[in-house]
């Protein structure tokens, strides 16, 4: 519930036992795989980080961008198309959990032979919480950056937030990876840079900038690093350092304008 610019948090990373649910080749693929976990937020303020073209290319204003000629109420946002594309993913895991696991989510021994999977295994999910919670977090934070940043900048930090991410837990780590938390940490620590003015409640209860959140959780996953906990608390850390890098740039050139 969005009240006054107060974002609600909920930092729940609860793990699952999802390979018992798996079977033969599915069990085998999924063995390995560590998750990682959601937030859940709400956000909203103005637009200050779009690419300039948006504003000043008066050619935009008088025939319009793709979006201004698909109907509304289309989910044409590039965070709601990736939700979309994470829901359909993990129904089709449930049905077909061999071919996902085995083909979609990231198994580092596997990786030259499989490279997409630096990518699909961001739209793989674990269980249904794991899913549910995630999408959560994107459909609030998610469409708050894309609205703040544009389309193009919000895949770029999404994206590169989520391989780097996976890059990062596979030098400590030699288990599969699945889940957007690596990239939707990016998203966060992207807003606690070029929106500073949003705060947060953690755990619904304690009120904090969201930059004292993005500190908060990432010395959560530092101290549990090592755990059994299966969580992939390294491709936390470098999600939210990429997004608070690519803020970073961003304020900065904002400057120059």
């Amino acid at each position: 519930m969005l009240l006054s610019g107060v974002t609600l948090i909920s930092p729940l990373c609860k793990c699952q036992n999802w390979q018992g649910r798996l079977s033969g080749f599915g069990a085998r693929a999924a063995k390995h795989f560590a998750r990682s976990g959601p937030f859940c937020s709400q956000v909203g303020h103005r637009d200050d980080f779009r690419d300039r073209g948006d504003w000043d290319n008066s050619s935009s204003w008088q025939t319009g961008t793709w979006r201004d000629r698909i109907p509304a109420g289309l989910p044409v946002s590039c965070s709601g198309l990736i939700l979309l594309i994470c829901v359909v993913v993990y129904l089709l895991s449930v049905v077909f959990p061999g071919f996902v696991y085995g083909y979609l989510a990231l198994n580092p021994a596997n990786l030259m032979q499989q490279p997409w999977t630096i990518i699909t295994h961001m739209f793989v999910h674990a269980s249904f919480d794991h899913l549910f919670l995630n999408m959560l977090f994107l459909f609030f934070f998610g469409m708050e950056l894309e609205r703040r940043v544009g389309e193009a900048k919000f895949l770029q930090i999404y994206l590169l937030s989520g391989i780097v991410a996976a890059l990062a837990q596979m030098l400590i780590s030699p288990a599969g990876l699945v889940g957007a938390s690596g990239a939707l940490y990016g998203v966060m620590g992207c807003l606690a840079i070029i929106a500073p003015e949003i705060r947060v409640l953690v755990f619904f209860v304690i009120p904090l900038s969201i930059r004292m959140a993005v500190v908060l959780f990432a010395l959560v996953d530092f101290v549990s690093m090592g755990s059994a906990d299966n969580i992939a608390h390294m491709a936390h850390i470098a999600g939210v350092l990429v997004g608070l890098a690519y803020g970073y740039a961003m304020k900065k050139q904002m400057k120059y304008y």
